[in-house]
């Protein structure tokens, strides 16, 4: 099963040991995973040192390393310059991909994100019909910026009334942040492993994201995030803990009903991302999008 690997505690020192990732203070072990489970590492800590080989060893399995800053969001990320054997031609159809596709391919995401927030308002005992209206009203490249209006109508339902989405704020702010980055983690290799390159966005285009492409893919997934930051803060409050962490990381193995059979979200983005690849170069979209999961599965996420 896939892991994400959070540094929180400081001065520990990262290095590779016969293939694992071994964690240590003050020259002793305090605990060990294999390399090959390791989906992502999120640093927080001040004065976290590794090993050159163990960086290596994270690259060549794709796995990011993300470092942040406060409240939770990252202010850098390690990718490894190699993830697909045609990567390089992939990179090139990415490039000169026709705006029609990478239209309608935003125009599927959104649609995809719509649906999975009418799903978690519907798990939380709240009104879903404006959404699903919504769903069906996106047009290609969302001209009318349903996402916009979507994210106006679900917020106040979902975190309540007074609350404002806002990445420099505390609390159930700081929670989002941190669970987007667990997800912007796994969805950064997924699109490394898939030879695409990361700044190069199907709508996302800020020429200071250096991963406008994860950005947009992992959209459908982020209502996931808020259902389980709901869940945490209703359980225990909207402190970033260990326990919250632990809830928020777990979400990457969530089985989420994509075409006849169910897959974890780490699953899922690599697939979706591996389609993205293929579209790019045939010209032809065909994207692998999950469905919504029962709100038996919501209301369970967290807890």
């Amino acid at each position: 099963m896939d892991q994400i690997i959070d540094i929180t505690t400081d001065g520990r020192h990262l290095s590779r040991d016969r293939g694992f990732l071994k964690v240590s203070e003050n020259g002793l072990e305090i605990g060990r995973t294999p390399l090959d489970q390791i989906a992502a590492v999120i640093v927080h800590a001040h004065g976290t040192t590794w090993s050159t080989s163990v960086l290596a060893e994270l690259a060549e399995r794709g796995a990011p390393v993300v470092l942040c800053g406060t409240n939770h969001v990252p202010r850098s990320v390690l990718l490894p310059i190699e993830g697909h054997y045609a990567q390089g031609a992939r990179m090139r159809a990415q490039w000169h991909a026709k705006a029609p596709l990478k239209k309608q391919a935003w125009k599927k995401i959104v649609i995809a994100k719509v649906r999975m927030q009418a799903q978690v308002l519907s798990a939380a005992g709240q009104p879903r019909v404006r959404l699903d209206q919504l769903a069906r009203n996106v047009t290609s490249g969302d001209r009318t910026n349903v996402e916009a209006q979507a994210a106006r109508y679900y917020w106040p339902l979902l975190m309540g009334k007074q609350f404002r989405r806002d990445t420099g704020g505390s609390g159930l702010n700081a929670l989002l942040n941190y669970g987007y980055t667990v997800l912007r983690s796994a969805t950064a290799r997924a699109v490394v492993s898939a030879g695409l390159h990361p700044t190069i966005g199907l709508h996302h285009s800020n020429r200071s994201n250096a991963f406008a492409l994860a950005d947009d893919l992992m959209e459908p997934f982020r209502p996931l995030v808020d259902c389980t930051v709901r869940n945490i803060a209703r359980r225990s409050g909207d402190a970033v803990d260990i326990t919250a962490k632990q809830a928020l990381a777990k979400l990457i193995a969530v089985d989420l009903p994509l075409g006849s059979s169910v897959t974890p979200v780490s699953v899922a983005l690599i697939k979706l991302a591996t389609a993205v690849g293929q579209s790019f170069e045939t010209g032809k979209l065909a994207l692998a999008l999950p469905d919504p999961p029962d709100p038996l599965t919501l209301m369970g996420l967290g807890l």
